[in-house]
């Protein structure tokens, strides 16, 4: 669950630094720390670099190059965080259930023995766990969007419904394998 949730931490990133620092200054941590996690996992012994951190690496290191480009100060900041939000995460995840290799799979191989990475059950957990984020990234979209397109709604509207969606997933993903027995993965 760890490695996880640090595959999250250049989009924890973007959304921190974009706001304090600016556009920029966000992407080019998010992509940094994107890249550092494609590294890290290419450089460690038993690990392999993993879709999203790859996808994540590309994103910020194409909209860093972009916006460095281009006069990044008339880009929205919500406008930004809309298109990371549908390109680095949901379609990130939507790519990966799709071609039936959902992103949790690499993560959750990293925690059971390789004996039990092929059942059926497996995968399917896998797949469960991963269409729950992809849900809560829609969420973050759908709050994104909202932030966006309806100026009058509080920004807290936006935020809590952020925080509601990514809590929710992160929970499930905490109690979902527990509630699996080892016979039932097997």
């Amino acid at each position: 669950m760890k490695s996880l949730l640090l595959a999250f931490a250049p989009f924890i990133a973007f959304a921190g630094l974009e706001r304090i620092a600016g556009i920029v200054p966000g992407l080019l941590a998010a992509a940094a720390l994107s890249l550092a996690l494609v590294v890290r996992d290419a450089l460690t012994a038993g690990r392999h670099a993993k879709l999203l951190e790859l996808g994540s690496a590309a994103l910020f290191g194409g909209l860093a190059v972009c916006a460095l480009g281009t006069d990044a100060g008339g880009w929205s900041v919500l406008g930004v965080r809309l298109a990371v939000d549908i390109i680095g995460l949901c379609a990130i995840v939507a790519m990966s259930l799709l071609l039936n290799r959902p992103f949790t799979l690499p993560y959750a191989r990293e925690r059971v023995p390789e004996a039990v990475w092929a059942t059926p059950r497996f995968l399917r957990a896998n797949r469960v766990l991963s269409a729950v984020w992809l849900a809560a990234f829609a969420v973050l979209v759908a709050a994104d969007a909202l932030m966006l397109y309806v100026p009058a709604l509080p920004l807290a509207v936006g935020v809590a419904l952020s925080i509601a969606a990514l809590v929710g997933a992160f929970k499930f993903s905490r109690w979902y394998p527990k509630h699996l027995s080892s016979r039932e993965l097997v």
